[in-house]
């Protein structure tokens, strides 16, 4: 998240890493709360094993280097990475993938690179991508919204699907999701890309059983939650507008030029902006100080840079959300951006 800090002694940091992160928390709620209200508690169950894990592994290594790990554990940076990469996988997924994922984010994409302020990859993202090269069958295991399952889920069945891979009744997370008339469910991304590949159109994909009004909104609302806590931000002045403002408007804008050419093979800005991980991504995790780029202009070339990689990725690659794979792709490009984009220095004159 890009908050205001400055070297002095022009100006004084306003915020403290521990109040911008609680913050960050904080601003997530809405979208957990929503998510766990259409699609099960399951997610809670990620977030407690994605906190344990990210403690222990960050403690664990900095007792290895012999440093103190309190303080580092109560910037709550790492939390925030556990929770941003809990929400982005299935709610249903074992709890060893969590487990797997965190551990990486935290061990290799941090601490190896020398703990905060020193990893040049997103971890989260780059925990995401681990784990979905890696176990491509449990990361794609969406549940549709609850009145879609073929078997309602109880808290129970949550803790037994996560721990065993198997609900109390002996149903499987397959069996779960699929509906009623023996069609397995996938996400609307997932969906759509599917259909195009073996040929239909947007407009017959639209007309199938996970496009109905209840299954579409439930995405849509996961989006627009997000949407409430990056505006909280934006308020409290937590992130700045620069990367959030250009991501989205890059979405519209690029996602809009194979639309208007063939609407009948590429989703439409309006459906790109409310599917998979768009607000969550916008205001979440491009916004990282760390990874994103640090000029005015930078920022909003980052943020252009990930919107088409989203789309390209989107519309023309092997799968169905892009905003983790544009983010790492985009981190790479992050030292050439800010080199060309850098602000004249004041006094002088450009060659």
């Amino acid at each position: 998240m890009a908050f205001f800090s400055s070297t002095s002694p022009h100006q004084r940091i306003k915020r403290r890493t521990p109040e911008i992160m609680k913050m960050v928390v904080l601003a997530l709620i809405p979208g957990v709360l929503v998510h766990s209200y259409l699609f099960g508690l399951g997610i809670y169950v990620q977030i407690a094993l994605a906190i344990a894990t990210a403690v222990a592994s960050e403690a664990i290594f900095l007792t290895l280097r012999k440093r103190p790990f309190i303080n580092s554990i109560k910037d709550y940076t790492a939390i925030v990475t556990a929770v941003l990469l809990a929400i982005s996988i299935p709610s249903l997924a074992p709890w060893w993938v969590i487990v797997i994922g965190t551990a990486f984010s935290i061990v290799i994409v941090k601490q190896l690179y020398g703990g905060l302020g020193q990893n040049i990859f997103n971890p989260a993202m780059a925990g995401y991508v681990l784990l979905l090269i890696s176990f491509p069958v449990q990361m794609t295991a969406w549940l549709p919204i609850e009145s879609m399952q073929a078997f309602p889920v109880t808290i129970m069945d949550t803790l037994s699907l996560i721990f065993t891979g198997y609900s109390i009744d002996g149903y499987s997370v397959t069996q779960i999701k699929t509906s009623i008339d023996g069609i397995t469910l996938a996400t609307p991304l997932e969906t759509i890309r599917n259909a195009l590949h073996v040929g239909d159109t947007i407009s017959e994909t639209l007309k199938t059983t996970l496009f109905s009004p209840d299954s579409l909104q439930g995405s849509q609302w996961v989006n627009l939650a997000f949407l409430a806590g990056g505006l909280y931000l934006l308020k409290k002045q937590v992130i700045l507008w620069y990367i959030p403002g250009s991501f989205l408007v890059g979405m519209i804008v690029f996602s809009f030029i194979p639309f208007a050419t063939d609407p009948e093979l590429f989703p439409s800005p309006l459906y790109h902006l409310f599917s998979g991980a768009t607000m969550l991504g916008a205001f979440f995790i491009l916004t990282d100080p760390v990874t994103a780029s640090t000029t005015v202009k930078g920022r909003i070339a980052y943020g252009l840079l990930c919107a088409l990689l989203v789309v390209i990725i989107r519309d023309f690659g092997g799968y169905p959300d892009a905003v983790a794979f544009a983010v790492l792709l985009a981190n790479i490009c992050v030292p050439l951006i800010d080199y060309y984009l850098k602000p004249k220095v004041y006094g002088r004159r450009r060659s």
